[in-house]
């Protein structure tokens, strides 16, 4: 009897184990595209800026405005939209939804297995055994649980960390990731430190990481059933997190499959060009603590699976606790990662799911814009000196000695144009060589703060409370503002002169008349 009683128990929490609570996540599904009168098979992606992207079975992410779906369709995607508000003031907390199943499933498991005990061990003497069953199989649920579960992360406590650069880094969010906004540039020091064989005669140019080119963190992180490891066979092109001041984080190994700290690469805080003239560092940020540029209990980056990186302190400020084989660990029932001086210095292993595309890098993610064409390779015997601005901000002058003899640089400048003009300087002589190359750009520096721009019209705060300004460049046009419903809750031409505090908190959609596609995606607050 004893026999029979172990198989059922072990059954009926084989069952409630085996359940899935994300069996609907990646669900490729036909979606109908009115306007074009054609069916899409694909699994949801992203909604952002009033578009929906679609993830086809080849892994090609496209794009249709929401009101090109059938009302079927943009009936599902509105309840992904819906997520936002389950946004708490929590840092990172379990969905809602997912867990209510998998509770039930666990209140019904445990109720038949008491049923059965009871059953079964009447007499006083055997009910001993059945507390202690019950919480044998209790902890085992919640394990089977933690490994799947799914978080969501308030935009409020990502933003945090980013918040004491505010003067260079700019935030966003929607739905499914947090934005960053930044020129790559970090406020102290560059290239200086890389040894004699480590320097590829790149230098750090100003980058574009803004809009639609910044960088994406996800706010609803999945706990990967198995995780990958970040090493010199995954992820070696681009960058793994985002460092709290706006510079990318690659992995400590180079796309040759070398540690590039301990091949002498790095400057002193870690960093170095890559071949797109883009600063970067290799290892965990610690400096923006010893710099004292940042706290000691926030995040000093975020990896690219949504998962905070903290230095060698916990959130609540106590000592850092033992970590995992993925350099971090759980704290109050959410995983973070620690930064340390050793190897693997941040992430050994990718918690979160992430993708990671034929290139080896994570997608989505920001690019950097070359300028230089040249195929640079390691200097030997350079030594980089210093690595300081022209004084007009436009430009750097980089020195640097080579076998030992001083007077060799790298002096470069841009212009409104997007000309870029290098001077190669030797002991002999200057060379000087002009570049086609982007036009240097804005960064916009908050959440408030932050305008999209699309059709030369700019609606801003965003979020907004009560009233939206709007900047208009295409005339005296009748603006009409919906919910995430399809609802009209406006239509004119003074809707900077409406008070919208009647509005519930959501998502909006500000167009124009005559025009189809939503142009600017705002979030009341």
């Amino acid at each position: 009897m004893h026999k029979i009683l172990v198989i059922l128990v072990c059954l009926a929490g084989n069952l409630v184990l085996a359940h899935d609570i994300h069996s609907e996540e990646g669900t490729l599904r036909q979606w109908s595209v009115v306007e074009e009168n054609t069916i899409i098979e694909g699994s949801f992606y992203m909604f952002r800026d009033g578009n929906v992207y679609i993830e086809r079975p080849d892994h090609q992410v496209i794009q249709y405005p929401l009101s090109s779906f059938s009302e079927e369709d943009q009936m599902v995607i509105v309840q992904k939209v819906k997520k936002i508000e389950a946004l708490n003031n929590g840092s990172q907390s379990f969905q809602e939804n997912d867990i209510s199943g998998y509770f039930l499933g666990m209140v019904i498991f445990l109720f038949l297995t008491l049923t059965i005990l009871v059953y079964f061990f009447r007499k006083k003497k055997q009910m001993r055994y059945v507390v202690p069953i019950l919480i044998v199989v209790f902890c085992l649920l919640l394990y089977g649980f933690s490994k799947r579960m799914l978080l969501v992360t308030d935009p409020a406590f990502i933003n945090s960390a980013f918040e004491p650069f505010s003067a260079t880094v700019g935030t966003s969010y929607d739905l499914d990731y947090f934005y960053v906004h930044s020129k790559g540039i970090p406020d102290h020091e560059m290239m200086v430190g890389i040894s004699n064989q480590g320097w590829q005669q790149q230098v750090p140019i100003p980058q574009c990481y803004i809009d639609d080119n910044a960088w994406s963190i996800p706010l609803n992180p999945v706990i990967a059933s198995t995780p990958v490891p970040v090493n010199a066979n995954h992820f070696t092109r681009g960058a793994i997190a985002i460092a709290a001041n706006g510079i990318p984080i690659f992995n400590p190994f180079t796309n040759a499959g070398v540690d590039a700290f301990e091949d002498g690469q790095l400057d002193v805080y870690g960093g170095h060009s890559g071949r797109a003239d883009d600063y970067h560092y290799h290892i965990a940020p610690l400096h923006l603590i010893s710099l004292g540029q940042t706290s000691p209990t926030l995040p000093i980056a975020f990896g690219f699976d949504g998962f905070a990186v903290y230095g060698g302190l916990e959130p609540d400020g106590t000592a850092m606790q033992p970590l995992d084989a993925n350099h971090g660990h759980y704290f109050n029932g959410v995983y973070h990662y620690h930064g340390t001086t050793e190897a693997p210095y941040m992430i050994g292993n990718m918690v979160g799911e992430v993708t990671e595309d034929a290139t080896l890098q994570i997608v989505p993610q920001a690019q950097a814009s070359p300028v230089r064409t040249e195929n640079w390779e390691p200097l030997a015997g350079a030594l980089i000196t210093s690595c300081d601005d022209n004084g007009t901000d436009n430009g750097y002058n980089l020195s640097y000695t080579l076998n030992g003899v001083p007077g060799y640089g790298t002096n470069y400048s841009w212009d409104a144009s997007g000309t870029y003009t290098f001077d190669y300087v030797t002991p002999a002589g200057t060379t000087t060589i002009d570049y086609n190359g982007f036009t240097q750009c804005d960064v916009p520096l908050s959440v408030t703060d932050i305008a999209i721009r699309e059709n030369r019209i700019i609606a801003y705060p965003n979020p907004f409370k009560t009233s939206i300004s709007i900047e208009n460049t295409l005339g005296n046009e009748e603006f009409i503002l919906i919910d995430s419903m399809g609802k009209e809750v406006y239509s004119g031409t003074d809707i900077e002169r409406q008070n919208f505090s009647f509005l519930a908190r959501g998502i909006y959609f500000l167009k124009i008349n005559g025009n189809k596609t939503p142009v600017i995606k705002l979030l009341k607050e």
